[in-house]
């Protein structure tokens, strides 16, 4: 049975989102300082309105909210699902008082976009938009790639023990440290370090290729928010076209990586154990899945004719896979393009690898190859069970981090996610189609695009769109963000405090 709540819950989750407010409120204080020092008084004053307005709701619920009731499993999960929510309705705010998006649901869209590190954008002129407003958009990114819940456990955190719960309902699963804290905090400390490498790998290569310094510098640390984050927005509507350079493309590439690595891996990298990393059932799925759909893009572009030489299939396929399969979401062509140039194999290649996604509990979206190498396992599993007698024990293990057996709990759990992915692509597909104005290839590639957190864009998402399927694609950059356990827990959780006594 599942009580109904009690004000005691209610205070404690408005206590956690207070905290949370407070956070975006630091973010959009930071944009402000940016617009004032650029001069940008408009945008400033929209960012002064959104810090303003999350300092008295966050401060407010910090204030009169506290309770020293035990945080539990429901409570963390109900509070980061509410959090996503909250946070885009906030993060909003500057958006639109800038005057860039067509209304509030265009606003709250972005805001959704960029904490949850899609990308998908609804900006209206972005190459004429302020510096400091493209600014907070980039930063929003990495708020909410290094996790909503980790930014404020490293600023405002005391008593990891009663806050561990919120980490893990952020579909974040690894306590790489003692304690969920210093854990959060290790999580800052590599997003700083890659942060300061990242920005001078990318001024650098935007200095050879042609940029003046102020303006090499403001690109590249948007760059590296979007790469790192893999997030898909970027300073110029073009995307990472617009500046023609290769060695821009591969800096950007290895931060598609480096952002896609679980922060398990990071600490082993960080510590020089390799051996972890090769071994690890997500880096051999990864491995084999994009070596398998680089093949397919390749055969593909050369079938269509769109390309036929090497440095194109590097330089445009491989990119687009790789920022695909990391859910970076960064472009180098126009997305209605992937229709009328790149045939039919090759878009379905990069469909299959947004579904995909990167590594569980990194920065990446998407279904995770943790759980695709997990499903595979079963399906050999399986099969091993049907080959051998049947007194026989099949025992199967998979290495994440340690050695662990195959149980039926952990198959379910991964199967059940996937397939909950899968039938939420297809809804957003459908949906897209009743409006009559896109065909299946547009609204499904759009649909994984939006779910997985990825941000491609194969022309449907823009200012103009029907408000109803851009409502469906915001709930669903939000399903995706939760991977689904924590919106279940808090729609479980409505239900009980309207009705006061259910069945579990």
């Amino acid at each position: 049975m599942l009580l109904r709540p009690g004000a005691d819950d209610l205070r404690l989750i408005g206590y956690y989102l207070g905290k949370v407010l407070l956070g975006l409120g630091i973010v959009q204080v930071v944009a402000a300082l940016v617009a004032f020092g650029l001069r940008e008084w408009n945008s400033l004053s929209s960012f002064v309105i959104g810090a303003a307005l999350c300092g008295i709701v966050g401060g407010a619920s910090e204030a009169k909210l506290a309770s020293r009731q035990q945080l539990t499993w429901a409570h963390g999960m109900v509070t980061v699902a509410l959090a996503w929510l909250v946070g885009a309705v906030f993060a909003a705010v500057p958006f639109h008082l800038s005057g860039h998006y067509e209304d509030w649901l265009s606003a709250v869209f972005e805001g959704m976009s960029a904490l949850t590190t899609t990308g998908l954008s609804v900006i209206s002129d972005l190459d004429h938009t302020t510096l400091s407003m493209d600014f907070y958009r980039h930063l929003l990114h990495f708020a909410g790639g290094q996790g909503i819940i980790i930014v404020v456990l490293s600023l405002f955190a005391a008593g990891g023990g009663r806050i561990g719960t919120l980490y893990v309902a952020e579909a974040r699963d690894e306590r790489i440290l003692p304690n969920f804290i210093r854990t959060a905090r290790f999580i800052f400390r590599v997003a700083m370090v890659f942060l300061v490498a990242g920005t001078a790998a990318l001024f650098l290569a935007l200095l050879v290729a042609g940029f003046a310094p102020g303006r090499a510098f403001y690109h590249a640390i948007n760059l590296f928010f979007a790469a790192f984050d893999t997030g898909g927005f970027a300073p110029m509507q073009a995307s990472v076209a617009y500046y023609h350079s290769f060695a821009v493309e591969a800096v950007v590439m290895v931060l598609f990586l480096a952002g896609s690595l679980t922060f398990g891996l990071h600490f082993a990298l960080w510590n020089g154990d390799w051996r972890l990393v090769t071994r690890h059932i997500e880096t051999r799925t990864l491995a084999l899945s994009t070596s398998l759909l680089f093949a397919v893009v390749c055969f593909g572009l050369v079938r269509s004719g769109a390309y036929d030489s090497f440095e194109p299939l590097i330089r445009k396929g491989f990119f687009t896979l790789l920022s695909a399969v990391s859910s970076a979401g960064a472009q180098v062509k126009n997305g209605e393009t992937f229709l009328s140039d790149w045939g039919a194999l090759a878009p379905a290649a990069i469909v299959a690898a947004m579904a995909i996604g990167g590594m569980a509990s990194s920065t990446a979206g998407g279904i995770k190859a943790l759980r695709v190498g997990i499903a595979a396992k079963t399906l050999i599993h399986d099969v091993r069970k049907l080959l051998n007698p049947e007194s026989a024990v099949v025992v199967t293990t998979y290495f994440a981090g340690k050695r662990h057996i195959l149980r039926d709990q952990t198959a379910r759990a991964a199967t059940s996610v996937l397939l909950l992915f899968i039938v939420t692509y297809l809804i957003g597909a459908m949906v897209g189609l009743t409006y009559g104005t896109y065909d299946i290839t547009q609204t499904l590639f759009e649909s994984v695009s939006a779910a997985s957190n990825i941000g491609l864009s194969i022309g449907v998402t823009d200012p103009a769109m029907p408000r109803g399927l851009m409502a469906v694609y915001l709930v669903q950059m939000w399903l995706g963000r939760l991977e689904f356990v924590a919106v279940f827990a808090l729609i479980g959780y409505a239900i009980s405090l309207a009705r006061g006594r259910v069945s579990a």
